[in-house]
């Protein structure tokens, strides 16, 4: 297996560590004032789901597991976990929740993600950067208010809260950024 610099893993990298699979978390370079940079890597064992969090030196090295990283369609999801298909074979893979963790409310049927595979095992997933919701609750506007003024609370289809310009009313198709659910703009359809 090759072996890459603790310095260069991103999130969503997969690691052998000990003949065992992880998957990066969250990767952070840490720079103190004194001292050697560091890596701090947060990963999750694949097999069991077991979290743990590990400090390398920047010039270190840890294996990168051969990974197989193909775009797949979102079918559905039921009491097995989450089903996808490669659209160039129409294999379907089915992914259980802990894999995808929090991205399933974003999750829509026939959205287009990059599935990540050991052994045709689904191990991680990686969002588009910007999916569109429909906002289904929110706070009438204010008669006055501008566009610059602060934000206001609405409900996504999806479940989830997010804010919003005080101009957007429920039933507006809006733009939210994947990574941390926020406001984008409106959207143009």
């Amino acid at each position: 297996m090759p072996k890459v610099a603790a310095s260069s893993l991103r999130k969503g990298a997969v690691v052998d560590m000990d003949n065992k699979l992880y998957v990066v978390l969250s990767a952070e370079n840490i720079h103190p004032g004194k001292g050697t940079p560091v890596t701090q890597l947060n990963m999750r064992r694949i097999s069991d789901g077991v979290k743990v969090s590990e400090r390398y030196r920047t010039t270190e090295s840890v294996e990168k597991a051969f990974v197989d990283e193909r775009d797949h369609t979102f079918l559905y999801q039921d009491g097995d976990g989450f089903h996808f298909m490669n659209p160039e074979n129409f294999d379907q893979l089915t992914a259980p929740e802990d894999v995808i963790g929090d991205a399933a409310p974003y999750l829509q049927e026939g959205m287009i993600v990059q599935l990540s595979t050991h052994n045709d095992v689904p191990i991680a997933l990686a969002l588009p950067r910007l999916a569109t919701f429909e906002i289904v609750d929110t706070e009438p506007s204010v008669k006055g208010q501008t566009a610059s003024s602060s934000y206001k609370p609405a409900v996504l289809s999806n479940g989830l809260r997010t804010m919003v310009p005080p101009y957007i009313a429920p039933g507006t198709r809006v733009v939210i950024l994947t990574e941390d659910g926020s406001y984008v703009e409106r959207a143009k359809d």
